[in-house]
């Protein structure tokens, strides 16, 4: 398993929130904590920015994804909006969690909580080469969700 070093910092009057943790030896996802200062009531059809009350600081050529957590998905009908959230390794705000409820009841969000999971991944960037014709394939140019059989 291959190991990065990620810098860490706490959010003033965030100590009492855990730092994010892998829950399992060979977890890819380490878990977020709501870092909500009240209670917070997710209505049915309500999207709420939560906080995690940290930032962090990522190697070069690296980035952090933010992703669903599976139980608050199947359980509760609780999503990202913008999953998976991409975290630019220049960042140094805040991570927030941009939480949906699809559900029909509301979704009570404590301090402390487990609200997504976050990954570390390498970033690759394009050299782009602009030219005035593409290679052919046996697809072609099937639309979306079309497979050329």
């Amino acid at each position: 398993m291959n190991k990065v070093e990620l810098k860490i910092k706490r959010k003033d009057g965030c100590e009492d929130i855990p730092l994010p943790e892998y829950m399992s030896h060979y977890a890819s996802g380490m878990d977020l904590y709501a870092a909500v200062s009240k209670l917070e009531i997710l209505e049915p059809g309500d999207i709420k920015l939560i906080p995690t009350g940290i930032f962090i600081a990522l190697p070069v050529g690296y980035e952090a994804q933010v992703r669903p957590r599976s139980g608050l998905a199947l359980k509760n009908r609780i999503g990202i909006l913008n999953s998976p959230g991409t975290i630019d390794g220049d960042y140094r705000g805040e991570i927030g969690v941009i939480l949906y409820n699809i559900g029909n009841e509301c979704f009570e969000i404590k301090r402390g909580m487990r609200i997504a999971q976050m990954v570390i991944q390498p970033v690759v960037q394009a050299v782009l080469v602009e030219v005035t014709e593409l290679d052919s394939t046996i697809r072609g140019k099937g639309g979306f969700g079309h497979t050329g059989h």
